[in-house]
């Protein structure tokens, strides 16, 4: 027997102790560059990442053609405004002509760019999904992902609304992010230039700054994209803030749904009330919170962006009315200005949509990193093996079971269970048996010790509430198999026999039967589901608690008849299950934990022991 050590605590624990300090330091301390870096790494090895390449690749040619003919289409303002100055009106239907084609390709561009945009949005989100929903639904992963800790949570709002607002502001957010990088490029150049042109004469002398004009936009920019990230860098951690707290709801809502039964058996509407209104009042004070920030940053990104309409004529200004800038070379000069301060306080436009997108990706991206260490959680820590049994039987050699936080459950476990047997496993409320159960199936990790099992394909498992799948009767009947790896003979022979006839005409219809079947159904119909697959081992964790003591026996009275040769292994308390079994192990509390012992069989009445003794002794005279 094993001895009880110190209680070994498992990554697990820490990882979700290092998560709610993260987010009890409002998430300030986001690492932009790794969770890039992670993305990047993905999106180079799964399906679909280099079509989204392609996409933004193609985008980005095409931003660059919009570019020049911007530029072209700035060199034409100034043309324009010199013929209008100078009244030729030759020079004027000229460049009307030449506005024309000008404004053709232009928005032959602007749709393409539109297009593709739009395209790489849906595109980098359905990759995101897909390839989230592939890691998330890989074996065990949806359940251990629950010891993962904060970020373990609300997968359904990772999967379904992150990736919405990641694609979208991706998107969004990344050719935005190009196209000002490249009106810089283009327009820092023409502004440079034309800054020649700028000539202020003080004093009788004529003093020319190089590049004065782009010194003036690059100084404009750069106090409005330092206020702006001055009042604003709270948004960062408030947006992330408030889809915990949507996701928070949101999940309160669906639970008080999923529970209506319940609730109203319990008349505990009111108590939903307190707990439903607590959770809107948290999102509701976010939600301010972020409405007040928003509006102290508006009071930055309005003024800036009024003001930009009339800086650069203020700034030239001087030049024109005292030097030789005409009014052509003024409105070029205001043009290119525009176009370089424009993208130089792309920044400030558009900083709250970047915390928005700041906060979408870090969630994310620990998901995703949530759910690359599952495998290695109990990296550290004690855990149980698995293993096959060379000769297809079932055995627990010295196994030991600890919860998440180091309790010893079950100190020690050292049984065989042999094929064809009727094994049923009895002990107190919350000794353990239901997660013996899940240590089996290889759902619970934490332990030490090895079980030996049959091959996976040929065991079978019942918890204590059926699961049923969306879609119609006959794929929940199925399940998870596809709907039609069984004929409609042997489905309707499987109800008929599981006294489920009543569903017979049912079985194409689409429903929550979840919901429509009550749990006495749902406990047959995972019997009827166990008839039709004949899986070689079955494990039943209270799977006929629903049932009165008839149902119970015909359900069990399968592994009498068509599955006589199937190696039953169940978990329950009711003591009329013993008839079903060929024998009994009872979890025996001891100082560390239950142990896993064979159950004595119980002492004779005693008028049958008198009998019995009398019987013994006439036997031997």
């Amino acid at each position: 027997m094993l001895q009880a050590a110190p209680p070994t605590i498992p990554i697990a624990a820490a990882k979700a102790a290092l998560a709610d300090e993260i987010a009890a330091a409002q998430m300030l301390d986001f690492d932009l560059a790794g969770d890039l870096g992670l993305f990047a790494r993905v999106l180079r090895r799964a399906e679909g990442g280099t079509h989204v390449l392609a996409i933004f690749v193609t985008s980005i040619a095409v931003t660059i053609a919009n570019m020049l003919a911007q530029v072209r289409l700035n060199e034409w303002n100034g043309q324009f405004f010199d013929a209008v100055g100078h009244k030729d009106l030759s020079a004027f239907v000229h460049f009307i002509w030449t506005f024309l084609v000008i404004i053709a390709v232009l928005l032959t561009l602007t749709v393409a760019q539109t297009f593709l945009q739009e395209r790489l949005k849906f595109r980098l989100r359905e990759w995101l999904a897909r390839h989230l929903l592939v890691e998330w639904l890989k074996p065990m992963r949806v359940y251990q992902l629950s010891f993962a800790g904060r970020y373990g949570r609300n997968p359904d709002q990772r999967i379904q609304e992150d990736t919405r607002l990641l694609g979208d502001y991706t998107a969004d957010l990344g050719c935005g992010a190009v196209y000002s990088l490249l009106q810089i490029v283009a327009f820092v150049g023409v502004l440079w230039v034309l800054s020649a042109q700028v000539i202020f004469r003080v004093a009788g002398y004529d003093i020319a700054i190089p590049g004065y004009m782009v010194w003036c936009a690059l100084a404009y920019a750069l106090i409005g994209s330092g206020l702006t990230l001055l009042v604003g860098r709270p948004l960062i951690a408030l947006n992330g803030e408030r889809y915990a707290r949507e996701a928070e709801f949101r999940f309160a809502l669906v639970r008080v749904n999923e529970s209506g039964e319940s609730i109203a058996l319990h008349g505990g509407e009111k108590d939903e009330h307190r707990h439903l209104e607590a959770a809107l009042a948290a999102v509701v004070d976010t939600m301010r919170r972020i409405s007040t920030s928003l509006a102290q940053l508006t009071w930055i990104t309005s003024g800036t962006g009024w003001l930009s309409l009339v800086v650069p004529i203020l700034v030239a200004a001087p030049a024109y009315f005292g030097g030789d800038l005409t009014l052509g070379g003024l409105i070029m000069v205001a043009g290119a200005f525009a176009q370089v301060q424009g993208a130089m306080r792309w920044f400030v436009d558009n900083f709250s949509r970047l915390a928005d997108w700041r906060a979408a990706i870090h969630r994310v991206a620990r998901f995703r990193e949530a759910l690359d260490e599952l495998p290695a959680i109990e990296e550290g820590a004690e855990e149980i093996k698995h293993a096959l049994h060379p000769d297809g039987h079932l055995a627990f050699e010295g196994v030991r079971i600890l919860l998440p936080d180091g309790h010893i459950v079950i100190e020690d476990a050292s049984v065989s269970v042999m094929p064809g047997e009727r094994v049923l496993i009895v002990g107190e409320t919350g000794g353990g048996k239901s997660t013996l159960f899940r240590a089996v199936a290889g759902l619970w990790p934490w332990g030490s010790g090895t079980i030996l099992t049959p091959k996976p394909e040929s065991m079978a498992f019942l918890p204590q509430r059926p699961y049923l799948p969306l879609g119609t009767l006959r794929n929940a009947l199925t399940y998870p198999g596809a709907p039609g790896a069984f004929s409609d003979a042997e489905v309707r022979q499987a109800l008929e026999r599981c006294d489920l006839s009543n569903l017979i005409g049912k079985l194409d219809q689409v429903d929550r039967w979840d919901k429509e079947l009550s749990l006495g159904e749902q406990e047959r119909l995972a019997f009827a589901r166990v008839l039709l697959h004949k899986p070689g081992w079955v494990f039943l964790d209270e799977a006929t608690a629903a049932l009165d003591e008839d149902s119970q026996g015909r359900v069990m009275s399968l592994f009498n008849d068509e599955l006589k040769n199937t190696t039953v292994l169940s978990i329950g308390h009711r003591p009329d299950l013993a008839a079903y079994h060929t024998r009994t192990l009872q979890l025996v509390h001891g100082a560390n934990g239950d142990r896993l012992r064979l159950k004595p069989e119980a002492a004779p009445p005693l008028r049958r022991r008198w009998l019995q003794r009398l019987g013994d002794w006439l036997g031997s005279t």
